[in-house]
């Protein structure tokens, strides 16, 4: 009995082989860019929290920085006798410096959070463009395989060029 050879339709292709490996080299690099962005991104919330907190923080020291203002008018405006109130006076008014270079250090501090959130934020912006432009750059490639027309891994290149340069660009940032 003669054997059956079965043989799938693009088997004639030479180009399937060629095109099946691209699909697969796009992918590596669809995957790279996309943990980058993920990892941008988290990187952006964590900067953005920690400068949430410097703000509360700066927004407490302000608050006892008024308070003990507040203090000081009262203490002026309804004592009697000046003797009687300056060791306290003297307590406030130290006190309320202290809050204010706390605050201003603390305002510092949370600017340059900012200024790391902004920066993870771009950075994540590129990526993820980058990482749309791979994913169509995949979806053109792998289109070959059903229409057999040449000018879908050209076009698929192309794209996994400008998505692969995005994401070195995220990464040089």
């Amino acid at each position: 009995m003669p054997e059956l050879e079965v043989k799938p339709e693009h088997a004639d292709d030479p180009n399937t082989r060629r095109v099946g490996i691209l699909v697969g080299v796009v992918g590596i690099f669809l995957s790279v860019v996309t943990i980058a962005s993920h990892r941008a991104h988290t990187d952006a919330v964590i900067h953005r929290t920690e400068s949430n907190d410097q703000w509360g923080y700066y927004q407490a020291k302000k608050i006892r920085e008024n308070t003990e203002e507040v203090a000081l008018s009262l203490m002026t405006a309804l004592g009697t006798d000046p003797a009687k109130i300056e060791t306290v006076t003297h307590k406030l008014e130290a006190a309320r410096a202290k809050y204010a270079s706390d605050a201003e250090k603390i305002q510092e501090e949370a600017r340059a959070k900012d200024d790391e959130t902004k920066k993870e934020e771009h950075r994540a912006l590129y990526f993820d463009i980058g990482e749309g432009l791979l994913e169509l750059g995949l979806v053109l490639c792998s289109l070959y395989f059903l229409a057999r027309k040449a000018f879908f891994p050209i076009f698929g290149v192309l794209s996994s060029i400008a998505g692969a340069s995005m994401g070195i660009m995220g990464f040089l940032l």
